[in-house]
């Protein structure tokens, strides 16, 4: 009860602890998924894994490690790869994703021990969470800098960058620390100087712009094929414009299963590490891999042309830690974040010497697959988290 009582206390902070791209249950293109309702989905495959290690059957008794992961509705591109090539099977893992749309869901999900991991829910939530006292750890990422567009009518011409929100009505989550430190960057109260209205999803946000009720709103990546499909709405700006490396969504998991499961998590990480350097090898390789996202997810091409072909859509395992702790502390001063936030170490709950440790065996084990691409990521590394 005190886990559920806790997530409650959250819960209003955020607008429903907004993901990276979907928000609110009920709004997302169809994925041939069952969506999940009251912290709970059906399995992929119907079954009912519980995220422990078990025995295969078998002659030989394979050990085989069973985790539970959260799919939302645009997918995680490298777990999907991943799967497809049979990586995860490889390191003696089996994937079972349980869809989820509302990020809530998927919090309580996790804290429930109902899915062990999840990594398309946003930074906002994982942190707003900690801060209630839930004890998470954030072990990677995935989208690095979410798609995700700010939109007007077509005929709004009063953007000139984010000071065009102050007086304005927007539908958006007040909480988000990459409008509310630009803001804050240029003076202004995100809390005060800006009028943000609730809406339960991002169909009835862009349907209040189109309407005239708002004048903004900022909406989730997998909007922009609808965003695209409106003649009476365009794209003025997007979130990574006003915070580049804003770390979008955090690969996140409970401190109890990672001290039991470090080694998992490890092995995760490196399967993931693996999957990034094969899509970004080469044009033909990215094309691949959204042709099988496409088939997994059941989706078109077109919809997902909307936002991976982007620029702003960038994904990334890399746990982005002091992206991560600029947003703990914009949350903490804009007041977002449970009283006693200021008394706990974020740092505590970044796992990126694990990360880094993982980054180190998969180019020992899969470096000659793409060696510029490891180089790459260990000079990221050290400037997003040393």
């Amino acid at each position: 009860m005190k886990r559920i009582k806790m997530l409650a206390a959250v819960l209003p902070l955020s607008l429903a602890l907004f993901a990276c791209q979907g928000q609110g249950s009920g709004d997302s293109k169809n994925s041939g998924t069952d969506t999940a309702k009251e912290g709970s989905a059906k399995a992929e495959d119907g079954s009912k894994a519980e995220g422990s290690k078990e025995k295969a059957e078998g002659k030989d008794k394979k050990e085989v490690i069973k985790i539970n992961w959260a799919r939302d509705n645009s997918g995680n591109a490298f777990q999907e790869l991943a799967m497809e090539k049979g990586w995860f099977k490889d390191e003696g893992i089996e994937i079972t994703q349980k869809p989820f749309d509302a990020s809530n869901d998927a919090t309580t999900a996790l804290l429930s021990g109902n899915i062990d991991i999840f990594s398309n829910y946003g930074t906002n939530g994982p942190l707003q969470t900690l801060a209630a006292g839930e004890d998470l750890q954030i072990v990677g990422g995935y989208m690095a800098t979410g798609c995700m567009p700010i939109i007007t009518r077509t005929d709004n011409n009063d953007w000139k960058g984010v000071e065009s929100l102050v007086g304005k009505t927007v539908a958006a989550d007040a909480s988000d620390y990459t409008i509310g430190g630009a803001l804050l960057e240029k003076g202004y109260d995100p809390k005060t100087d800006v009028k943000w209205v609730h809406y339960p999803n991002y169909s009835d946000m862009t349907a209040a712009v189109i309407k005239g009720e708002v004048d903004y709103a900022v909406v989730g990546t997998s909007r922009n094929y609808e965003v695209q499909q409106q003649p009476n709405l365009k794209v003025v700006s997007y979130k990574s414009d006003l915070m580049p490396w804003y770390s979008c969504c955090r690969m996140v998991v409970t401190s109890k299963y990672f001290e039991e499961n470090k080694d998992v998590v490890k092995k995760i990480i490196k399967v993931l590490l693996r999957a990034q350097a094969y899509y970004e090898k080469s044009p033909e390789n990215k094309a691949e891999v959204k042709k099988i996202v496409a088939k997994r997810m059941n989706v078109t091409e077109d919809y997902l042309d909307s936002y991976m072909d982007n620029e702003h859509f960038r994904i990334s395992v890399d746990p982005l830690k002091h992206e991560v702790e600029r947003a703990w502390n914009i949350l903490g001063e804009t007041g977002f974040l449970s009283e006693g936030w200021d008394k706990i170490k974020v740092d505590d709950h970044i796992q990126n010497d694990l990360y880094y440790e993982a980054l180190e065996e998969a180019k020992e084990a899969y470096g000659s697959e793409n060696p510029e691409f490891y180089e790459k990521m260990e000079k990221f590394y050290q400037e997003h988290n040393a």
